[in-house]
């Protein structure tokens, strides 16, 4: 069990669950393995405590737990039952609860027969699937939590950004670790790029060798666990093949940022010699890779963004692309490399626009490509990702889409090399890194 008085604060997740507390709607978080949905549910059991609910109040089971991991429904409902205290509002907390089979019921039934306010997790979209939603009759509300953004990742490894003037006059902003060593912004964000934001590396320190072996397991634990055991569960046979699986993985990792159609990838994996040609009859059917990449999406590990017309106005069926959920996870399965650091960057992008509450889609306009759209109810915003905006040629070529949009809306240039000048007309440059920790 986790000790409370060592969690770090998740405030953006834990902040939207209190938003919802004593409410009816069943709370949900989800998202891929050890991204930290146990350890919010405890800052949230913490949170109760000390606005004082009582602890014969709350009940915890964590269904990966020997404990409860054999759990009939049945068994679940009488564990549960025999520990409600009459006349008292109780809160529920279960973990990982996709592992009970015809937990749907059983929750159900808790709404139904109890004072209760119920809260799970779920590393597995299938979860919440249509066939599945419905026996909560639409009564949930889904929190979907991701892995440390750069500002989280920076207050998990003990740093502390502090500001200070430059020799010209303008702002320096500085990492400052806990041991007092201090590092430029960059150095702490290359760090990042590195490891990535998985928790559960501020346990073990950032330390190459430690970090690698900490991915394998999550990676391992997705893979079996969330894909080829739900499987398994599900009475299916739709993923079959764990070779063909790791060669989708390591094929969407290594084309992150690239326009991607299902059918092009079985044939490519062929191509490149990267599946046996002779093992199979031809390269696998365009619905088997889709049923594959479709198991990758719903445990969280690879997110799909669709393309949209800007002009327009419509979402495209052509070409979307594929982020992975942490980058770390990508260095783990490829290794450290440079060649396509620009894909990495936009990946990094992709997730921290997701964290502020926008929708995003691939802007088309005209021939030409913007990275990102992103929208709110009453916001838009147009963004491209570029390594540097230095040089002319790469300048003209960033922001000829974006001044081809008439729209009144904000638009900006992300890059860690900002050039001289910090808007090009009425397009802001603005330093990624900034932007990442909310200084641009």
């Amino acid at each position: 069990m986790i000790d409370t008085h060592e969690l770090k604060k998740r405030d953006l997740y834990l902040n939207k669950i209190i938003a919802f507390q004593d409410t009816e709607p069943v709370k949900v978080v989800t998202g891929i393995r050890r991204c930290g949905k146990s350890s919010l549910l405890k800052l949230m059991v913490k949170h109760l405590k000390e606005t004082g609910i009582a602890e014969e109040q709350i009940i915890e089971m964590n269904f990966e737990s020997h404990k409860f991991g054999k759990m009939s429904a049945d068994d679940f409902y009488d564990y549960v039952k025999v520990r409600v205290i009459p006349e008292k509002r109780m809160y529920l907390f279960f973990d990982e609860l996709q592992r009970i089979d015809d937990w749907e019921d059983t929750v159900n039934s808790f709404r139904v027969d109890f004072n209760c306010d119920i809260y799970i997790t779920g590393s597995n979209a299938y979860l919440l699937s249509s066939e599945y939603s419905t026996y909560l009759s639409g009564r949930y509300v889904e929190i979907k939590m991701l892995p440390l953004s750069f500002s989280e990742f920076l207050y998990f490894h003990g740093f502390e950004i502090k500001e200070g003037k430059s020799l010209l006059g303008g702002t320096r902003i500085q990492a400052v670790h806990k041991d007092g060593e201090t590092y430029t912004l960059r150095e702490a964000f290359d760090a990042y790029m590195r490891f990535g934001g998985m928790p559960g590396i501020a346990d073990v320190g950032l330390d190459q060798e430690k970090a690698m072996v900490l991915l394998d397991g999550i990676y391992s634990t997705v893979v079996v666990r969330d894909i080829l055991e739900r499987e398994k569960r599900r009475g299916q046979k739709r993923i079959t093949d764990p070779v063909l699986l790791r060669k989708i993985i390591l094929f969407l990792a290594d084309n992150i940022g690239s326009s991607i159609s299902v059918s092009s990838i079985g044939n490519t994996l062929v191509n490149e010699g990267l599946l046996e040609n002779g093992r199979r009859k031809g390269s696998p059917s365009a619905h088997t890779v889709q049923n594959y990449v479709d198991a990758l999406l719903e445990s969280y590990f690879y997110y799909d963004i669709k393309r949209f017309d800007i002009k327009g106005r419509e979402y495209l069926r052509t070409l979307g692309k594929y982020y992975i959920v942490d980058i770390g996870l990508r260095n783990y399965l490829l290794g450290f490399r440079n060649r396509d650091s620009g894909h990495a960057l936009e990946n990094v992008v992709y997730f921290e626009l997701v964290r502020r509450g926008y929708d995003v889609a691939i802007g088309k306009v005209d021939n030409a490509e913007v990275d990102f759209i992103a929208a709110k109810t009453d916001d838009k915003l147009y963004v491209q990702v570029t390594e540097s905006m230095a040089s002319e040629d790469v300048r003209r070529r960033e922001l000829a889409p974006l001044q081809k949009i008439n729209d009144n809306y904000e638009k900006i240039v992300l890059s860690l090399d900002t050039g001289l000048d910090a808007s090009y007309e009425g397009i802001k440059s603005l330093n990624l890194i900034n932007w990442l920790i909310g200084k641009a």
